[in-house]
């Protein structure tokens, strides 16, 4: 072990408490494990779940993904959110397939190198699929480090350097008990040290939480705001998505215009999801996933 003052406690909470996910199990691939990170992002598991079980009977390889064009991760993609993160995850495919013999890459480096993987998705992949010793840093992860040793109730808005050596500091030495320690203080801030209702009666590590033995000292920073959705662009782009999804043809304008009553609103959605490349206006004037 490491000098971390946590990891035997975590480590032992873990075995005891992990959720039985498929892409956490010893013959996950490292695709499945890519597919998870992906879709997980500002996502809960629970919906996650279902999403991910289709997907990977639908395309159990980079390759069976790359075959199809990416409009069809878009409609599969479904009403998971953010589908930006489909087009990543088409293009990662590609990119895996055409690049790496259809094998998601082992390497941190070059992982950061495909469309769309940040720091955090190359670090989670290289740990979990491949058990290498990397500092991952996700929203839970954050806030139980910066409870445990900063004191403090939440992390900062933008992770900070401080941040990344603080977690790379508590690694433990060996890869295989780093990647461990990974996920597993990720659980505990998913299950345990959650951002609203921290149930520390239930923590592992609560007699040496800083924050906890302070008193658990309100946030004192800027306010935090939840997201909200109703009424919101990003209500109007699903909405003009779902209509695409459902259907197995181009659309014609309007079904579109009928999902939304403010034109304005709704031509601002509409434009947006051309940006990002979500849908391709066709040249009859229907409009079609990208493909």
């Amino acid at each position: 072990m490491s000098d971390n003052p946590y990891s035997t406690a975590i480590l032992a909470w873990y075995e005891s408490n992990a959720r039985d996910l498929p892409w956490r199990t010893p013959d996950a691939s490292p695709w499945s494990v890519l597919v998870s990170e992906i879709m997980l992002q500002q996502t809960p598991v629970v919906r996650v779940l279902p999403a991910w079980e289709a997907w990977m009977e639908r395309w159990p390889t980079p390759a069976h993904l790359a075959k199809e064009p990416s409009g069809e991760a878009v409609r599969m993609w479904n009403r998971l959110g953010y589908p930006r993160r489909a087009l990543r995850l088409h293009a990662c495919a590609v990119a895996i397939t055409e690049e790496h013999d259809g094998q998601v890459p082992d390497d941190h480096a070059t992982l950061l190198s495909l469309p769309g993987i940040g720091a955090y998705t190359a670090a989670a992949v290289a740990s979990f699929a491949y058990g290498q010793r990397h500092a991952v840093l996700d929203t839970n992860v954050r806030r139980v480090l910066a409870r445990a040793e900063t004191g403090i109730e939440y992390p900062p808005k933008t992770q900070t350097k401080a941040e990344t050596a603080l977690a790379e500091s508590l690694l433990p030495p060996t890869a295989s008990v780093a990647a461990r320690w990974a996920v597993a203080v990720m659980e505990l801030g998913a299950l345990v040290c959650t951002a609203r209702s921290p149930r520390c009666a239930d923590c592992p590590i609560a007699g040496q939480c800083a924050w906890k033995l302070a008193g658990k000292p309100a946030h004192d920073g800027p306010p935090r705001r939840g997201q909200t959705y109703a009424g919101t662009d990003r209500q109007v782009r699903g909405r003009l998505l779902a209509v695409l999804r459902d259907s197995p043809d181009p659309v014609v304008k309007d079904a579109l215009d009928a999902v939304w009553d403010d034109r304005v609103q709704r031509e601002r959605a509409l434009d947006a999801l051309v940006s990002d490349g979500l849908v391709d206006p066709l040249d009859d004037g229907r409009y079609a996933l990208p493909g």
